[in-house]
């Protein structure tokens, strides 16, 4: 079915963030009605006149009532009570689809919706999100994990795909484990990047990411084509030494960054160590240095 066999949709967004505003302008971008969006801090409302001129601001049982389908892209703690505060004003009645954006909750909180009969989704691009226009085309090609209640599966995956992206189907049960893996890959590269950028900073590179940008790229390439196998370095080498020597350059850096260097360099022992790629005389040693606590 091509764009234009598609019905179009009368989208309400709950929450102009950097999700939802950006969502609501790639369903419109793909010939879908955004009837109402609503706004509370002065950011959102900025992000909804750039990302969805046009689109009146309404309160949320406002936004509700105009629309067929409901995008609720809101912090994931608020959508059960949102979602349940907005049943016990009959707002779901009438049978509309509400989709909630959320990694981590399910189908679960969106169960007052189905019980007023509607149909409930779960649509997770696997991206990060700024809020700027230019977050509209990078969806295009990004994987969606979709969830979708009984008989809404095609509606779900017709949505994903007028996103932009590539659905692929992710049960109820998985969500957990799904949503802390891709947090500890993208949050926790953050953190490390940052800090490494610290401690150069700190030695007077005046841009860290001149260094970091080409040995990250290929580190990260690296991985995701040989997983284990890319690791290198003195951890994976068994340098005793050298990472001993690590650690006491860092005796006096932050304390964030100390405890992130011990518990990512025993990781990443245990895992080489797991593998027999590090030299067998040097693993208890290298796993002594890196739990024995700091003087």
């Amino acid at each position: 079915m091509n764009q234009l066999e598609r019905p179009t949709l009368r989208v309400g967004v709950v929450g102009a963030g950097r999700v939802g505003s950006v969502l609501g302008a790639a369903l419109r971008a793909a010939g879908h009605e955004i009837v109402a969006v609503s706004a509370v801090s002065d950011a959102s409302r900025e992000r909804a006149a750039t990302l969805l001129a046009g689109v009146p601001v309404r309160e949320v049982p406002d936004v509700v009532s105009a629309a067929d389908v409901v995008l609720l892209a809101v912090p994931d703690d608020a959508i059960g009570p949102l979602v349940s505060g907005l049943a016990a004003q009959g707002a779901w009645a009438g049978g509309r689809l509400a989709v909630h954006t959320s990694g981590l909750r399910g189908l679960d909180v969106l169960q007052p919706v189905v019980e007023a009969g509607g149909d409930a989704v779960v649509l997770h691009p696997v991206m990060t999100f700024t809020g700027a226009p230019g977050d509209v085309d990078r969806i295009v090609g990004t994987p969606i994990a979709v969830t979708a209640s009984m008989g809404a599966d095609l509606v779900a995956d017709a949505l994903a795909l007028d996103l932009g992206g590539e659905p692929f189907r992710l049960a109820d049960q998985d969500r957990a484990t799904y949503h802390a893996a891709l947090s500890h890959a993208a949050n926790h590269l953050t953190t490390i990047v940052a800090q490494s950028g610290q401690l150069l900073r700190g030695i007077g590179v005046d841009d860290p990411a001149r260094l970091l940008r080409p040995l990250l790229e290929a580190a990260l390439e690296n991985t995701l084509q040989r997983g284990d196998r890319a690791l290198t370095g003195p951890v994976a080498r068994g340098d005793v030494g050298t990472v001993s020597a690590h650690l006491q350059a860092l005796r006096d850096q932050p304390d964030d960054i100390r405890r992130a260097y011990r518990a990512l360099a025993t990781a990443t022992a245990a895992r080489t160590a797991a593998r027999r790629a590090m030299p067998a005389e040097s693993v208890q040693p290298m796993l002594d240095l890196l739990t024995t606590e700091e003087d």
